[in-house]
């Protein structure tokens, strides 16, 4: 197992399969203690089949880790037992709160050819009624951006995912630094951008937003 200060890449074509979730962890100190048992639990153990790449972010607030996986299919998913890694985290930092997973496939993503590498990751996440309009909500959100002109500095790219159920989206977005993603939604209500596509994608019916946070990449682990 290699452990990486590099972001993964969302752009490569040999991933069937991505899984996201997150923990409560509730302090920094408890937040940095998790990411560090996390990475040694991981070291130990052999690593599974059909597994591309682990990720770790360290939310900006202190308080949360958001896992980000990238496998293969949903076959090496089933097969990989995670029981041993994490009762040897729980015993080291207890109390975790483990919440928000899901299995998702990217149904759109976008980056600039010539951009930074990412400094951040946001993660946006919202429910919706249904596979359908999941995808119509993700298709207003491009149709958005490609209309607009002046979007604000600091997105790199955007990766939009779909649950295997179809009731969740989770966008996973690339930004120069935390700091510009904060500046964006300072400058448009709350928003990266403002207009009337945006509007339309705020108020359409049948999405839910969830949370939006700021992560900072802790390590990837790679075969």
């Amino acid at each position: 197992m290699r452990v990486t200060d590099q972001f993964p890449d969302l752009t490569r074509t040999d991933v069937g399969v991505a899984l996201s979730s997150e923990w409560v962890l509730g302090t920094p100190e408890r937040q940095r203690a998790a990411a560090e048992a996390t990475v040694a639990a991981w070291r130990d153990e052999p690593w599974p089949a059909g597994l591309l790449s682990y990720a770790i972010y360290l939310d900006t607030d202190g308080e949360l880790l958001r896992h980000y996986s990238q496998w293969t299919d949903d076959a090496a998913v089933d097969a990989f037992v995670p029981a041993g890694r994490e009762s040897r985290i729980d015993a080291e930092v207890p109390g975790i709160e483990r919440r928000d997973l899901a299995r998702y496939q990217v149904y759109r993503g976008n980056r600039a050819d010539d951009g930074p590498a990412p400094g951040a990751m946001v993660a946006v996440r919202v429910d919706t009624d249904g596979a359908d309009r999941s995808r119509r909500w993700v298709d207003a959100v491009f149709e958005a951006l490609a209309a607009d002109e002046r979007l604000p500095a600091g997105g790199i790219g955007g990766f939009f995912h779909i649950s295997a159920d179809g009731t969740r989206v989770l966008n996973y977005a690339e930004w120069t630094s935390p700091e510009a993603h904060l500046a964006a939604l300072a400058a448009n209500r709350d928003g990266i951008s403002s207009g009337p596509l945006w509007d339309r994608v705020r108020t359409m019916d049948g999405v839910r937003p969830v949370g939006v946070r700021r992560y900072r990449l802790h390590r990837t682990l790679t075969d």
